[in-house]
């Protein structure tokens, strides 16, 4: 990365909107039903207070933005029989947010709130495993990933879960995140967790999650209910863990000190993703296609996740004509 990801000017915001912008690359899956969603606009960078915006149409959608030249633009996940007053609730897509700067454990040297490309690729690490988690246990097909700006967004509208409730959107988290410890009852007296690693349902993604924010952990990262000494310790006998040797591991900090290591490793996990915009059905979101002026960005709609490069694919143009 030879740029830096600063905000970018009202001129480049101009340029950007008249020379590199098209209403063409909206999503199919936004732009098809643009008629029932709410959008939202952010026109000075103080959040986006200019709501409850409808179109008619994608011209209607490109002449607005190509005229107002936002610092950001939002949509909402659901769809409403009326959205300029959000009245008529008909569905909403069940998202995941993985906001670069807001993962529980970094492995970057970067400040609070700001990415890099380390920990841009760790998000897009998430996302692979999230998408996969929805794909291989629930079934779920009709999955869309999108870059943000600083992180990604799975947007899912499979109509399975378009109508679930927020209690049942919780529950899907919950269970795609990891974050409930199984019963360890009937395992903390042996010295291996085949309960954690049967090939099917949730003890084989808890295990999956755990290894993940295990082998990320840092001596700087705190977690609840881990110490100085257990968090080193952990970070010593972790090696075990890429082998699948959690047995040994366990015997190696201890069955009392692991119970505690995995509890706050499931607390960890809860916050990997936003969980608050998973279950609101109402929530906006970045609208693909358009600039995030905070980093000079672009939120992009990704066609292939393993080779979708952030700093090759979303990168503005005036980005690289900057002195």
């Amino acid at each position: 990365m030879d740029f830096e990801l600063k905000p970018a000017t009202r001129y480049e915001r101009k340029l950007f909107y008249k020379e590199e912008w098209s209403v063409n690359d909206v999503p199919d899956f936004i732009t098809d039903s643009i008629t029932t969603r709410e959008f939202g606009f952010d026109h000075n960078g103080q959040g986006p207070n200019d709501r409850y915006k409808t179109f008619n149409g994608q011209l209607h959608l490109k002449r607005f933005i190509k005229s107002k030249q936002p610092f950001a633009s939002y949509v909402s996940v659901a769809y409403y029989d009326k959205p300029s007053k959000r009245e008529g609730w008909q569905k909403a897509e069940l998202v995941f947010d993985v906001d670069a700067k807001d993962i529980p454990i970094r492995t970057c040297e970067c400040g609070e709130g700001d990415v890099c490309d380390v920990c841009l690729n760790q998000a897009k690490e998430i996302v692979l495993k999230i998408r996969d988690v929805l794909r291989g246990d629930l079934g779920l097909k009709d999955i869309n990933l999108v870059y943000s700006g600083r992180g990604y967004h799975v947007r899912v509208l499979d109509e399975d879960v378009m109508d679930a409730t927020s209690n049942m959107r919780a529950d899907i988290v919950q269970y795609v995140l990891a974050a409930k410890v199984p019963d360890l009852s009937n395992v903390l007296g042996y010295n291996n967790l085949q309960h954690f690693i049967i090939p099917f349902g949730y003890p084989k993604v808890f295990t999956s999650w755990s290894k993940y924010s295990i082998l990320h952990l840092t001596e700087k990262n705190k977690l609840d209910n881990v110490n100085a000494k257990l968090l080193k310790d952990t970070i010593k006998h972790r090696k075990l863990l890429e082998k699948d040797q959690w047995g040994l591991f366990r015997n190696k900090i201890g069955p009392i000190r692991y119970k505690r290591l995995i509890e706050a490793v499931s607390k960890v996990n809860m916050n990997i993703a936003d969980t608050k915009v998973s279950i609101d059905l109402k929530r906006i979101l970045r609208l693909p296609s358009t600039l995030h002026s905070k980093v000079s960005m672009k939120s992009t709609l990704i066609k292939n996740i393993e080779t979708f490069d952030p700093f090759d694919d979303a990168v503005p143009k005036f980005v690289y004509e900057r002195k």
